[in-house]
């Protein structure tokens, strides 16, 4: 009998997350969902109100909410919980290239879409140039997000925006432009010089800061919060660009 009321303490987990008319915690939520997929039968404590919060907090000595109890320790908030089950916890400041691969992913999927409605077939040469295109539009979206801390962030390599700060405001249209223009095939004379122009000056830009000044930075390329690394993907966008002109200017009738 002892033994099976040591199993189920083992097994019974006490939470306490914020449940208010106009809030309810997310990460209670998940730590509920956590605790429940990992067979814990849940004691579920809600706080209803701001004072009831405040005075948990100062009861326990925590600055946030949700806490867990697990056979009477606190295991803490719901990254604590994470590790405490073994899995992984989100570095805020580690750098990653998901971002730029769900682009890269989206694009290439409506492009493929678009190809398939339009030519029967997802596997056409206009199905590439939209992939171009459309990611260029995706791209540059991202960054017209938070246009000012894009140009904050891209002040730190690219070479014109260096001379001539408002170049960082202008980018991210003139990339959003050509790819617009370039996914119609309208205008070719404007939407190839700029795509020449600005893939040109990226890719040096980039080449320099990564591979010759070899700095560490962090891109741009989605916007000025993201924490992709400036390197290759960001080298890719630029190469995409000028690639596209130069086919266009060969191509366009």
């Amino acid at each position: 009998m002892a033994s099976d009321a040591k199993a189920n303490e083992s097994t019974r987990a006490s939470l306490y997350r914020m449940v208010m008319d106009k809030h309810v915690c997310p990460y209670g939520l998940k730590s509920k969902h956590l605790l429940e997929s990992e067979g814990f039968e849940v004691e579920d404590h809600w706080l209803t109100t701001r004072a009831e919060t405040d005075a948990f907090k100062e009861k326990h000595d925590v600055p946030t909410t949700p806490q867990t109890f697990i056979g009477g320790e606190r295991i803490g908030g719901y990254d604590a919980l994470r590790k405490h089950f073994g899995k992984k916890v989100k570095d805020p400041d580690a750098t990653s290239y998901k971002p730029v691969l769900a682009v890269f992913a989206t694009a290439a999927g409506i492009a493929l879409a678009v190809s398939y409605f339009a030519f029967g077939t997802p596997l056409t040469v206009r199905a590439a140039e939209w992939f171009v295109s459309i990611t260029m539009m995706l791209l540059a979206m991202l960054k017209l997000q938070d246009v000012e801390s894009f140009s904050t962030m891209f002040l730190n390599y690219d070479l014109l925006a260096k001379r001539w700060v408002p170049y960082g405001y202008v980018y991210p249209f003139g990339e959003w432009l050509a790819g617009a223009l370039m996914t119609a095939h309208f205008l070719p004379w404007l939407s190839i010089p700029i795509a020449l122009f600005i893939g040109t000056i990226g890719a040096v830009s980039v080449f320099k800061a990564v591979y010759v000044d070899k700095r560490e930075l962090k891109c741009a390329c989605v916007g000025g919060g993201s924490n992709v690394p400036l390197g290759f993907v960001s080298l890719t966008e630029n190469l995409f660009m000028i690639g596209m002109a130069i086919w266009m200017l060969f191509t366009a009738g």
